[in-house]
């Protein structure tokens, strides 16, 4: 069954080792009761939905139980179908494979179609032996029932804790993704595309799965195992909605420096340098080298880009102890004067755009002071 693989927001060897021993458990469970229920010797689709549900989200488990469920039956139904109808396998196997993915794609959701129904019906379309489609649905239904009712009594995740544990990874990605960045401008070298500096594309996907875990638990969707009534970490809402925001601010800053690199990198005249002949020891019309043999002016990275370096870092320090919960007045303040010289001494259009990125991060974090301090 695919879908949208959850956020792992804790990597602990202690949290892997829970989801694997809960796994287990589950499928282990399935198996054996299908063996006492005597639906085969080697029920395989029962522990199925044991590795394919199970995931960090325990809310989601439901869900996934009842589309795998509907794809199996599905998929049964149409290969039996199939089958009772065009014995010939000429006909019958384009029948079931173009049935299956029909199916596929209309018991799916957008982005996300239900494999399971083709999957389920070539499987059976492949099993010539009596009884196996009735098998398969009561092995699938075992699988799913555990995993429902059992699997969340395993070592039950907390939902703030997951919250909070995702508001971390993301704060510990972005100030890595932007010290990253200042380290670079500060040697001098233009900021490359995503193959030297890797975004990790899921780092900003971490703030909504984070506070999507928090809303579902302050919304009283507690999993069983947990207390309805205990109260998340202080200050935790605002923090996430806080990184959120920052989330699509510091993506669209790091997509414009990556444009600008590649405009305005090494090789490439400088914004709004002339790109004339003889200039900056570049050779004449008569292709001799300049006579001060000064290096050539397309060889170096655009100053106005380098000189960020300051304000990405101090930028990084105030997200970095907004998000920890800490006093970030000061880190702030020193980020938006570093904001207005930058403008000041480099008041070309790019620029404009390239440190708007920064400065919607820095709005955001002005909207996240207390009120005695903003």
């Amino acid at each position: 069954m695919s879908g949208p693989v959850a956020v792992a927001y804790a990597a602990l060897p202690g949290a892997r080792l829970r989801s694997a021993a809960r796994l287990a458990l589950c499928a282990s469970v399935s198996w054996y009761l299908c063996l006492w229920w005597g639906t085969s010797t080697a029920p395989v689709p029962a522990v199925l939905p044991a590795v394919l549900i199970l995931r960090e989200d325990v809310y989601a488990w439901p869900r996934l139980g009842w589309e795998r469920l509907a794809g199996v039956l599905v998929g049964v139904v149409l290969s039996s179908v199939v089958l009772h109808w065009l014995p010939d396998p000429a006909w019958s196997f384009p029948a079931v494979l173009i049935s299956g993915c029909a199916g596929m794609y209309l018991l799916g959701r957008p982005g996300a179609p239900n494999q399971q129904v083709l999957i389920t019906a070539l499987m059976v379309y492949a099993t010539a032996v009596p009884g196996y489609p009735l098998a398969r649905v009561e092995e699938t239904l075992v699988g799913i029932a555990v995993v429902v009712l059992l699997g969340p009594l395993l070592w039950p995740p907390d939902p703030y804790r997951s919250a909070a544990a995702g508001l971390d990874g993301y704060r510990t990605d972005v100030r890595e993704l932007l010290g990253a960045i200042a380290g670079r401008l500060e040697r001098g070298l233009a900021v490359p595309g995503p193959a030297a500096l890797p975004e990790r594309a899921r780092m900003w996907l971490q703030p909504q799965a984070a506070q999507d875990a928090f809303q579902r638990a302050a919304a009283g969707r507690v999993v069983p195992g947990r207390r309805a009534g205990r109260l998340p970490p202080a200050g935790l809402d605002g923090r996430l909605a806080l990184a959120v925001r920052t989330a699509l601010t510091l993506q669209y800053f790091g997509q414009e420096l990556r444009e600008r690199s590649r405009t305005d990198g090494p090789g490439r005249p400088a914004s709004g340098a002339p790109d004339a002949p003889g200039a900056s020891g570049a050779p004449d019309a008569s292709g001799a080298p300049s006579a001060s043999g000064a290096p050539d002016a397309r060889d170096a990275p655009d100053p106005a880009l380098l000189a960020l370096a300051p304000l990405v870092r101090a930028t990084a320090a105030a997200v970095d102890a907004a998000l920890l919960g800490e006093d970030f007045t000061a880190d702030l303040d020193r980020a938006r004067a570093l904001d207005t010289a930058h403008r000041e001494a480099h008041p070309g259009r790019h620029d404009a755009v390239l440190r708007s990125g920064l400065h919607l991060t820095h709005e955001a974090l002005a909207e996240h002071l207390p009120d005695d301090t903003a």
